[in-house]
């Protein structure tokens, strides 16, 4: 049975059990500030656990991608060294939202495993849950009876609070599961050890395939339990491991998943797979990474540096590496395997075919720029551990006792002597290289074993801490459990389409501790503040308490955000305690956007629409968004393109906006829209977003823009105003940024435009072609400047002349030691240089105030320093003392700086008594 095969039968099963079957959710979390990734099948649904929100069916089944590469859930140090870990992977799941429970779920697996996908009934083992005390959860009495009518009690095991209750993190939706285990040795094996006592021992062959988790709790803040509103089944299947039993492997890397990109990227590098350990951990290492890496970028996720996208990043750098240093790739390679990729998961995630020269290009640079990260990171390893290396830190290094002296650290000396001499990396490098270069841990190990040395890895762990304590630091929020005010159930609303303000009902609050002070998050049932989303910023404005004949108590509100399907209004108003009271004596409840900033936010996303369109016009239809942010003083807006945009093209996509402003169209809202039909009408869907069967369809001009939006948007486009282009930018490969003003913004920028030009009118005396003017000026200035170039030359040559007859004789040494005149640090080291030409066995040494500032030189010739043992470094570092500064170079022409003019003279009287 193929896995494609395999993964329609599973659906097929459950559409039979009344299952609403769902595409996946893209591979980025949206709306859920407690994931970068959704990590699970249930990430999606997490709403419909918490009875945030009402699922489109009580019962759903789908094939979800998940990424488990940071966080609580991280499996990327395992992926290629054993044989059943992914970064990405599919989660196949059957949910039921408040419907059936434990009876269904275990039957439904038992049937599917054994009837429909034949896999043998004493090779299964199952788990429950044997209890905790400490957060008094009982024995799983229920799901061990259950389990014993199906497969007798000797093939269940009891399983503690890590097996056998399952969290999606710190807090959230939790409760027991009973996970399903299947032996897949062979029967010799089988005969030498029961697989009982494998189950959970991380066997390769012995492993879990599928898990019935019974969300019956929220973990909160303070870490107690408390029951849901109803009791929900959440299962989650590794499509992966399914394939590896059913298709009789011993590996999910030998299924069809993953064997015809290994082939390929086997036969591309002249490899086979299976004649070489560290080989087939590399192929992998690449067959698993490029799916993450593919599905990340096709969901929108681009590779940076910083979040999310560095995470994706490093997967890539890490199947880069592996290719580089076992498989012998020196050219990018990883960017070849989408087209197979695409058409493999055709049909079931068809986001990456339909964008696979995207994905393709976007990876090809990042392959190109690590390939070049990777030598320069291994030149500066070689340096590291080279004994002539000026920047390794030893005692014959020219600069040692000047770097001891800056860095002020006692033991410095004597530690780099030790960790030389015993030829071991210091773990500080080892994380600069891989936090600068991208290199991980192991490659420098590998590097270093190369050449006899070791890494201190006690070192690079304390230097990896440190940054993740800086990072936790940087980015903690503390937040309370929620205080519940009305119990009641309450079908939130969003009415801000249509209003301003509305009155409302507060349903819990908490209190959040930042960096910067405590906030307080806000739940109405009613509202119409808009969350940040898509794009768009959230709302800001207050919420009143009492009524108009009375003093109204107010609360700030400074930004609205989305919380998986909350609209959270955030206060740092200290007032809203004092209003939770009141709001206690039921005074009515009023919630107002700033109408005036909304306005500013709209008429951006407005002409967001209207931009992309007109961008399709003149650059292709190939013009698809990668991001985009509005508020009340700009849009930005990240878009696929492979060139820069020429101002001949913005200026086009300006004028077809700015006709569409002063038409007038009026805005076509339709809500409630299948998404079938929208999407077959022309509407533009957004890749990476998740979209409801139901959208909401925004259009101006059925003809020019029609989109799915869920943003606010102008009632008509002459409300605009007037559209600006002000930046035209590179973010990633294939991906350019504009940033644009509307209305009074765009006018005031013009205005300040017409002033400049208007000052510079009056500074050439009222000529009407002011940029022919300055062009002249210019012209002139290039002309002036090269007349001051020759007047200097010509002056420091009279100044060179006039050293050479003041040259001392001092034993076999010919010496210049003067204070001079030049116009710059550059003209003080050509002079020196110029001397050392002229003049054999040269000890030289020169001062000159530039732009107040001494500066001094020393040059010494070569025969000097390896006769004499002269080091112009050593001298320097002496001579800048008397002005206050410091310096240094080679031994034989060194540069101080520093800041006190007076000691110029003293400077050079030290630095001639030196010979």
């Amino acid at each position: 049975m193929t896995s494609k095969e395999i993964r329609k039968q599973f659906l097929d099963f459950f559409q039979s059990k009344g299952h609403l079957i769902v595409p996946s959710a893209p591979l980025v979390a949206k709306n859920d500030p407690t994931l970068m990734f959704n990590n699970s099948g249930m990430a999606q649904f997490k709403d419909f656990f918490l009875g945030n929100g009402t699922p489109p069916s009580k019962r759903i089944a789908d094939t979800q991608k998940c990424l488990r590469v940071s966080g609580k859930h991280n499996d990327l140090e395992d992926v290629g060294f054993d044989t059943y870990h992914h970064t990405m992977f599919e989660m196949l799941g059957n949910w039921s939202f408040g419907d059936y429970f434990k009876k269904e779920a275990l039957a439904w697996s038992w049937e599917l495993l054994t009837e429909v996908f034949k896999l043998p009934k004493d090779r299964i083992y199952v788990s429950v849950f044997q209890g905790d005390e400490k957060d008094g959860v009982p024995f799983d009495q229920e799901a061990w009876d259950i389990w014993a009518s199906m497969v007798g009690e000797d093939r269940i095991i009891l399983g503690n609070k890590k097996d056998n209750f399952w969290e999606m993190g710190d807090t959230g939706p939790c409760g027991p599961c009973s996970e399903i285990h299947i032996d897949l040795r062979d029967a010799d094996e089988v005969a030498k050890v029961s697989g009982k006592e494998l189950v959970n021992a991380d066997h390769p062959q012995v492993v879990e395939i599928w898990n019935n988790v019974f969300m019956q709790f929220e973990r909160m803040a303070d870490g107690s339990l408390v029951s849901l509103p109803a009791k929900h089944v959440d299962t989650g299947m590794g499509f992966e491991r399914l394939c590896m039993a059913i298709q009789g492997k011993q590996s999910n890397y030998d299924t069809d998943v993953f064997s015809n990109t290994i082939n390929f990227v086997a036969a591309k590098a002249g490899k086979k797979y299976g004649d070489s350990k560290w080989e087939d951990i590399a192929l992998r290492v690449i067959a698993d990474h490029i799916r993450a890496i593919a599905f990340a970028i096709a969901d929108g996720q681009l590779p940076s540096n910083n979040k999310a996208g560095y995470v994706i990043r490093r997967i890539l750098r890490r199947a880069v590496r592996y290719g580089y240093t076992y498989l012998g790739f020196r050219e990018p390679f990883m960017h070849s395997i989408i087209p197979l990729l695409a058409e493999q998961f055709d049909g079931v995630f068809p986001e990456l075919i339909a964008q696979q020269e995207f994905v393709e290009r976007v990876i090809l640079e990042e392959e190109n720029s690590f390939l070049r990260t990777l030598a320069k990171g291994i030149i500066r390893f070689q340096n590291y551990t080279s004994d002539s290396s000026l920047m390794v830190l030893s005692p014959s290094n020219d600069q040692f006792d000047e770097m001891i002296e800056m860095l002020d650290i006692n033991d410095v000396k004597n530690t780099f002597i030790t960790e030389r001499s015993k030829k071991i990396v210091a773990g500080n490098f080892a994380f600069e290289l891989n936090d600068t270069f991208g290199f991980p841990f192991d490659l420098t190990q590998l590097m270093a074993k190369e050449i006899g040395w070791t890494v201190d890895e006690e070192g690079y762990k304390i230097a990896l801490q440190a940054q993740k304590d800086r990072s936790r630091k940087d980015s903690s929020k503390e937040a309370t459990d929620w205080t519940i005010v009305s119990d009641e159930d309450f079908d939130f609303e969003f009415v801000g389409y249509d209003e301003t303000e509305a009155e409302a009902n507060l349903i819990k609050y908490r209190k959040v501790k930042t960096k910067t002070g405590s906030e307080y998050h806000i739940v109405l049932d009613k509202t119409p503040f808009y969350a940040e989303m898509g794009g768009q910023v959230g709302d800001s404005g207050v919420l009143e308490l009492g009524v108009p004949s009375e003093e109204l108590l107010t609360v700030k509100i400074s930004d609205t955000k989305k919380e998986n399907d909350l609209f959270i209004h955030i206060s740092t108003d200290k007032n809203f305690e004092k209003f939770v009271e009141q709001y206690a004596t039921g005074k009515k409840l009023v919630a107002k956007i700033d109408t005036a900033r909304r306005s500013k936010i709209t008429s951006n996303h407005t002409a967001t629409h209207l931009m992309l369109s007109a961008m399709r016009e003149v650059l292709g239809s190939h013009i698809s968004q990668k991001g985009s942010f509005q508020n009340e003083d700009l849009t930005r807006f990240d878009f696929s393109h492979f060139s820069k945009v020429t101002d001949e093209e913005l200026t086009k996509i300006e004028d077809i906006v700015n006709a569409k402003i002063r038409a007038n169209i009026a805005l076509d809202e339709k809500r409630n829209v299948p998404i079938k039909e929208a999407v077959a009408a022309g509407a533009t869907a957004t890749f990476g977003e998740k979209y409801g069967d139901f959208v909401r369809v925004i259009t101006f001009d059925p003809n020019f823009s029609v989109e799915l939006c869920g943003g606010t948007h102008v009632p008509a486009t002459g409300q605009i105003g007037l559209f600006k282009f002000v930046a035209e930018s590179s973010v990633s490969a294939g991906v350019r940024r504009v940033e644009a003003y509307t209305g009074q913004n765009a006018l005031a920028m013009f205005e300040e435009q017409l002033t400049i030009v208007n000052e510079l009118k009056g500074l050439f005396k009222g000529q009407s072609d002011v940029v022919k003017a300055v062009k002249a000026l210019l012209e002139e200035k290039a002309i002036l400047s090269k007349k001051i170039e020759a007047f200097e030359g010509e002056k420091l040559q009279a100044i060179k002349e006039n050293l050479l007859t003041k040259v001392q004789v001092v034993g076999d040494v010919n010496v210049i030691a003067e204070v001079i005149s030049v116009p710059s640090a550059d003209a003080l080291k050509q002079l020196a240089y110029e001397l050392k030409a002229k003049v054999d066995n040269l000890y030289c040494v020169l001062g000159s105030e530039v732009a107040g500032k001494p500066q001094l030189a020393v040059m010494i010739a070569d025969n000097l320093v390896a006769e004499k043992g002269l080091n112009a470094g050593q001298i320097i570092r002496d001579m800048a003392k008397e002005v206050k500064g410091g310096g240094g170079g080679q031994p034989f022409f060194a540069t101080a700086g520093g800041s006190d003019v007076s000691g110029l003279a003293k400077a050079i009287e030290k630095g001639r008594s030196a010979v």
